[in-house]
């Protein structure tokens, strides 16, 4: 079970051989890598799974290869088989897709994870446990800032503006995806952590899907800030597993507005620092101290969203499926009305 989707297992999948299975989507939301929040955000894990269906099928098209194997209707029996998105009369919920296998990553104490004991399990049919990050813009705030200076990314500025940048070519980096808490990580030891697979094959195939979300985003009014992708590997062959270019994995903006998780996590910011505080403080102490779990050192938990909010966000993921897909899923406000509304929170 991940913070917002559910994993079911329809066949195994072995040493050699992929299995099958299926993502269910939910209304859970996670900001700051807390997990489950307070509250669930209507139709969400329907738009998420719309969108990411419309997403792994462009890519199809674009000979980009992935995990995805299409979606189940509404009503769908437990052997029925999957179909594509265009196929679905109603957003759909639950989306069928290609197994690997993912290993235990053992700790080891002091922020150490044992990924020679990972590979070994995994052998040459696996999750690589990277996060494989794209950049298009450079927003305040932006943790890419802490690590180079703006000509270090080809940008012809004496310091970081204020304001957001966008970067003349896109920027890929790599950070962990099993550890308690992500790290960015330099070339030599993203190399290590993903085993047989090449790294410079896992940056062109972050940057492929990258131009296909910037050109869809492009055509439906979006501009597609930064995203990422999480790969497997099987039998010498790269995949674009986990789920591609939602409001959860990307960052998007339309009329410069963010459409995405951020509009929740800049509210608590705003409403709630003293619980985003905590989390940091959890977070660093964790650190310090060299253990795993920082959530049980973390003193205080999130404040419910108000009900005005939570329609506002559940518009939000509705309007931007519907405006980014071209297709009426949702019974939502326009697009433009959503946003403004968005805005004003």
């Amino acid at each position: 079970m991940t913070s917002v989707k559910e994993f079911r297992v329809d066949a195994e999948p072995t040493a050699s051989d992929l299995g099958r299975g299926r993502f269910v989507f939910t209304d859970q939301y996670s900001v700051f890598d807390w997990g489950e929040m307070p509250d669930h955000v209507p139709n969400k894990g329907a738009s998420l799974c719309t969108m990411g269906a419309h997403n792994f099928e462009r890519l199809s098209e674009h000979d980009v290869p992935t995990h995805y194997a299409g979606v189940y209707p509404a009503g769908a029996s437990a052997g029925d088989d999957p179909i594509s998105l265009e196929a679905c009369e109603e957003p759909p919920t639950e989306m069928a897709i290609e197994l690997t296998q993912v290993p235990d990553l053992p700790y080891l104490g002091d922020d150490e994870y044992d990924y020679d004991a990972y590979h070994d399990a995994a052998g040459e049919n696996y999750l690589i446990p990277l996060e494989i990050v794209f950049r298009n813009t450079v927003p305040a705030g932006s943790s890419l800032r802490s690590r180079g200076t703006p000509a270090e990314y080809g940008l012809d500025l004496a310091s970081w503006p204020d304001e957001a940048v966008d970067l003349p070519e896109p920027v890929v980096e790599f950070s962990t995806k099993y550890e308690e808490q992500d790290r960015y990580l330099s070339r030599p030891e993203a190399d290590r952590i993903a085993g047989v697979a090449a790294l410079d094959d896992l940056e062109d195939l972050a940057l492929a899907v990258n131009e296909v979300l910037n050109e869809r985003a492009a055509e439906r009014g979006f501009v597609h800030e930064d995203g990422k992708i999480e790969c497997l590997y099987h039998d010498g062959t790269i995949k674009v597993a986990d789920v591609v270019g939602t409001f959860d994995e990307n960052r998007f903006s339309y009329d410069g507005q963010e459409v995405s998780k951020e509009v929740v996590r800049q509210y608590y910011k705003r409403t709630d620092p003293e619980w985003v505080d905590a989390v940091s403080e959890a977070k660093s102490q964790a650190r310090e101290e060299g253990v795993a779990d920082w959530r049980g050192l973390c003193d205080r938990s999130p404040e419910s969203l108000p009900a005005d909010v939570l329609e506002a966000v559940a518009d939000l993921y509705a309007a931007g499926t519907n405006a980014y897909t071209g297709s009426a899923w949702f019974d939502a406000p326009d697009i433009n009305d959503a946003v403004a509304r968005a805005r004003d929170l």
